[in-house]
Formats: structure tokens, sequence, C-alpha cells
């Protein structure tokens, strides 16, 4: 009997605001990601960032994702998480179908609720009642994707007689929801197929991770969910020699200290992870270069030696 065994899945966010990458540097990193054997490609899908030093942005999220999903064949992809009030629901789910279709079905789709008055401000979408308008955007999503047509009408969004052709697969891209909040749990996890944390939200330390980790066991039982049925994905922050900490959205709720060693301590991390029940881990990686990925590849080669 074979003893092999399905290693955790690891993947990489490319950068947002850390340096003015243009799309022939995210290209080429995409593609480093890819051919260095990591699992998936990730985008933060944010507008604007009010920083330290004046406003910052990253390329818009689902342009990216569709034209990484062209230029490569293996990995997934997905947004890290997409915000649902960045559209109407019944566009991102079009959105979303769209690019698992180029993609050949490796698109996860993350979705939150956002938590960025900035961007909501400046780009006139409404910051109030968020957790009630996810749940309707969450509905109209998941219904299109998942069986093709929805004919709904909420206080916050409509999608009257909607259907969603064509269809990249029958059931949909897989969902992974992004939350920690109570409400938002409970109203995704009967359905979601994957449950995020980012780094921030568990201190950055397995430890951290278990913890908040049972929180979403307690919760999928209360909503009469086999907390087996959900794969857990977390956000790992690591610092390679030559990092000097994230350029970011200046916001506590958003912050924590990197991990900082060398391939083989990120190994065993990792390691720590997938012992805790995580299935995928997204590394975000500082500094974020090609260099960066190459010395997280030797990571990944000493996990699955």
């Amino acid at each position: 009997m074979s003893t092999t065994q399905r290693s955790l899945a690891v993947g990489v966010q490319l950068p947002e605001i850390e340096w003015p990458a243009r799309w022939p540097d995210l290209r080429d990193m995409s593609l480093a990601i890819e051919g260095l054997g990591f699992d998936s490609i990730w985008i933060g899908d944010h507008l604007l960032y009010d920083t330290p030093d004046g406003p910052a942005a990253p390329w818009e999220a689902w342009s990216l994702l569709a034209a990484i999903a062209a230029i490569t064949e293996r990995v997934q992809l997905g947004p890290l998480v997409a915000a649902t009030s960045f559209h109407s629901p019944p566009m991102l789910a079009k959105k979303a179908t769209t690019v698992d279709e180029i993609s050949g079905g490796r698109l996860i789709l993350g979705l939150g609720a956002g938590w960025n008055e900035v961007e909501y401000r400046a780009y006139g979408f409404p910051f109030d009642h968020r957790a009630s308008r996810f749940e309707e955007a969450f509905t109209i999503i998941r219904t299109l994707l998942t069986e093709g047509e929805i004919d709904f009408d909420g206080d916050y969004y409509t999608a009257r007689d909607c259907y969603l052709v064509p269809r990249s697969r029958p059931e949909g891209p897989p969902i992974m929801i992004g939350s920690m909040g109570p409400r938002v749990l409970r109203a995704t996890l009967p359905y979601v197929d994957l449950w995020n944390t980012w780094h921030a939200w568990h201190g950055n330390t397995p430890e951290g991770f278990a913890k908040l980790n049972a929180t979403i066991d307690d919760t999928a039982r209360e909503v009469g969910r086999d907390p087996s049925e959900i794969g857990r994905t977390t956000a790992l922050y690591w610092q390679f020699s030559g990092g000097g900490g994230r350029r970011q959205g200046d916001t506590d709720r958003h912050t924590a200290d990197p991990r900082i060693g060398t391939p083989e301590e990120l190994a065993e991390v990792l390691r720590s992870y997938e012992s805790l029940g995580a299935d995928q881990v997204q590394l975000v990686l500082d500094p974020i270069t090609i260099d960066s990925v190459e010395e997280a590849a030797r990571a990944l080669d000493l996990l699955r030696g």
C-alpha cells in the first residue's frame, strides 16, 4: 500500500503596494510561482489605501486574475478576498465564472464583506450595513454560480429573472469565505467550500490559527454543517533576509509582526500549520520578489521532500 500523503497546499500572494509592480513584473512572478511548484497565486482586491506616506493602490484584481489565468496552466488562483460590495453581485458572479473559464476551472472565489472605508468613500460605494449587504450579495453570487439563475428582490440588491450563462462548470468554482465575524460566518458556513483567515487575525502563529480554527468548527456545528466538509486556509506573513516590513494600509486592524527566518524554518512552520488542520497556506512574503519566491520554494521542497 502506498504511503504517499498529499502535501499541504502552499500559494503566494502577489505584490499589492509594497513596491510599484508593473504587469511585466507580475507576469514574471506568476510564471515563477507556477514553475517552482507552488499550488496557487492570490491577488488582493483593493482600490485605495491611505498609507502614512500617501495614497497607494494595487491594480484592479479581476483584470489581473484574467491575465494570470491566461498565462498559467496549473496553479489555482483567486482573490484574497473579493469585496462583494465593489460590484453588483450578479456582475461579480459573471466575472468569477469568466475567469474560471479562462483558467480551465482553476479559480477559487474568495469572498468577504470589505473593511477599508477609505476606498468605499473614494469610489462611491456605501459602507453602512456591510453585513446585511454581504448576506444578500452572497446569496445572489452563490446561487448564480451553483444553480445558474435567481430571482431576488432584497433591501440592498435586486436580481430579477437573472441567468448566469454561459457557466464555466455546473457546480461553479469553489467558494472561500474570508471572515471571522460571527454573523458572516453563520450566513456562509452552511455553503462554502473553504474558510480563510488573514495572518493578523490570529497573530501570525500556528497556535493562534488553531484557536481561531476551533471557533470555525463550533460555528459550523451550530449551523448544521459538518466541520470536516470545510477546508481551512490561512495567510502567513514571512520575512526573509532583506525584508523591511510590508507597506500597507495604515490600520491596526490589519497588522501583524512577520515571522522571520530561513527556508528551513519556514518549512517547520508550514508543517505546524498542516498538523493543526490547515489545508492551504498563502504566503505573504517580505520582500515580495522573485528571489523571495525562490527562497520559499526551498521550504516547499523541504516540506514535500
